[in-house]
């Protein structure tokens, strides 16, 4: 039976990521972060301007070789008579007939490298797909296979129409992944492929039915950096869904957990940051993944990590993968971090480390992986509780960005309630209620209540009720009233999102009604 992706669990009401919406919000950080990624990486990572082999580098590209943006249409016109000539050298079968194909392919791939933007339509219009092709065929000398293949990765790397006139050399490239190929050959393909697939889901689809996903899986397995690098990259691309059918094939793949780890553990930075980036897309997208990686010795390594490394690009999709172990069913979420087990209590202070952080997005993410903790156990509310996370928490949610309070405010949230039997409201842990709102935290949420977000304002209302209902004397209604949050909340007396106006209204006519007030 196929994976259908991760688990219909809820636990707790306050947490909007958990469960059945735990999935959906995995996958919507994946689809973003992928776009993100995308978006930042297409040009300096996609475009391929120095070679993958070391054989060749008197060919690479530098920087005054780069064309500038007057110079396109001579580029153009340059690039087009490169293909017309490529075209006669095919045709010819005389003397020093390899030679003269190289030569040309190197000559159209130097064009194809010299712009931010690469005359790629120059290149389709005069013809240069049937050609490459041809100049794919096995048993042509690797130097060959090795520019044509490079020339396709920067025709692939164009607008999403000049991708797909790949499709007929899709086969040829997938073929040349095959242990009969040089590395050399074996990568630039990989990369070539790596930029079909992060261009459509059905450009993917096209690669998996032709056996894309195996043929890349064994990249991983030796040891040559730049190789797996290529390949986690390209793996990464081709898994990210939104079906989980891929991520679920390629970690069932003999050996692919542990070499996963491998490269986690011993590759560079680099190197680490591209198969972390194939944790998150597996961890995002199938629960078969997520159970079998939560198994392995995969957390230990996410926290060595946090722990230890300064790459920002590095700590960004670990910290993401962590977030996404722990984001769905309770039983994974105990069985990774056992409450008083050393390894639970050193990625707490990993995670402390990134919320202490220069950068944002650290705050952020690190943010939403406590959230998904705190929607746990009582035990691990109780874990993040007592530690130095929470005085970084509640200045986060006075001082920092929405987006981050947001965060932020899932995380205190959750920290302050305990699941309900059945379907009941949750239970208030009082002294976390408590503490946490005699420590500032209310005019935090009071906030969230008055933004336009709506996620944001459920949330500041759903911890409203919580004070309303929960703190001690009767206290709840007056710390409610002096910051202002009667206001707060009669704005949605008439707010056109019917469970935000249910939720106010409840709220203000049980515990502000004509009542109160009368017994002072």
């Amino acid at each position: 039976m196929a994976d259908e992706g991760l688990g219909s669990h809820k636990r707790d009401p306050i947490k909007a990521s958990v469960g059945n919406a735990a999935a959906q919000r995995r996958r919507q950080h994946a689809v973003t972060v992928g776009k993100e990624r995308r978006e930042a990486l297409m040009r300096t990572k996609r475009l391929c301007r120095v070679g993958v082999s070391g054989d060749f580098d008197e060919a690479s590209i530098d920087d005054s070789d780069m064309m500038i943006e007057e110079d396109q249409a001579i580029l153009e016109a340059l690039t087009s008579a490169a293909v017309e000539e490529l075209k006669l050298d095919v045709a010819y079968q005389g003397k020093g007939a390899t030679e003269k194909r190289v030569n040309a392919l190197r000559e159209l791939r130097r064009f194809l490298s010299r712009s931010e933007f690469p005359p790629v339509e120059a290149a389709l219009q005069a013809g240069a797909i049937p050609l490459l092709i041809q100049c794919l065929s096995f048993g042509s000398p690797d130097e060959q296979l090795l520019e044509a293949a490079w020339c396709l990765t920067n025709i692939a790397a164009g607008k999403p129409e000049e991708t797909k006139a790949l499709l007929p050399a899709l086969p040829l490239l997938v073929a040349h992944l095959g242990e009969k190929s040089s590395l050399h050959v074996v990568e630039q393909c990989a990369w070539a492929l790596g930029n079909v697939a992060g261009e459509s889901e059905e450009l993917r689809n096209v690669l998996l039915l032709q056996g894309a996903l195996p043929a890349l899986a064994r990249m991983l397995l030796p040891n040559k950096r730049s190789t797996v690098r290529t390949a986690a990259w390209a793996l990464s691309n081709l898994i990210k869904g939104p079906d989980p059918r891929a991520a679920t094939e390629l970690i069932k793949i003999d050996g692919i957990p542990d070499r996963i780890i491998r490269h986690l553990k011993k590759g560079d930075d680099e190197l680490a940051t591209e198969v972390a980036w194939v944790v998150v897309y597996l961890t995002a997208l199938s629960n078969v993944a997520t159970t079998i990686l939560a198994k392995s010795d995969l957390v230990q390594v996410l926290v060595e990590i946090l722990d230890m490394s300064t790459s920002l690009q590095l700590l960004i999709p670990v910290l993401r993968s962590l977030g996404n172990l722990v984001a769905g069913e309770p039983h994974i979420t105990n069985f990774v971090l056992v409450v008083r087990h050393a390894l639970t209590g050193d990625a707490i202070q990993a995670l402390v480390k990134c919320l202490k952080s220069e950068h944002r997005i650290l705050n952020k993410e690190a943010a939403w992986v406590l959230s998904n903790i705190a929607a746990g156990s009582v035990e691990h509310k109780r874990l993040i509780y007592s530690s130095e996370a929470m005085p970084l928490l509640l200045n986060l949610l006075s001082k920092a960005a929405f987006d981050i309070k947001k965060e932020v405010a899932y995380v205190l949230g959750n920290i302050c309630v305990a699941p309900a039997e059945g379907s009941g409201r949750p239970n208030v842990i009082l002294d976390h209620l408590v503490n946490l709102v005699h420590g500032g935290c209310l005019t935090g949420f009071l906030d969230l209540v008055r933004s336009a977000d709506v996620e944001a304002a459920r949330l500041g209302l759903q911890f409203i009720e919580l004070v309303l209902r929960g703190m001690p004397n009767g206290e709840g209604p007056k710390l409610v009233e002096r910051e202002d949050g009667i206001d707060a909340m009669e704005r949605y007396q008439f707010h056109e999102n019917e469970e935000l106006r249910s939720m106010a209204n409840e709220l203000v006519d049980t515990y502000f009604g004509e009542e109160y007030g009368l017994d002072e």
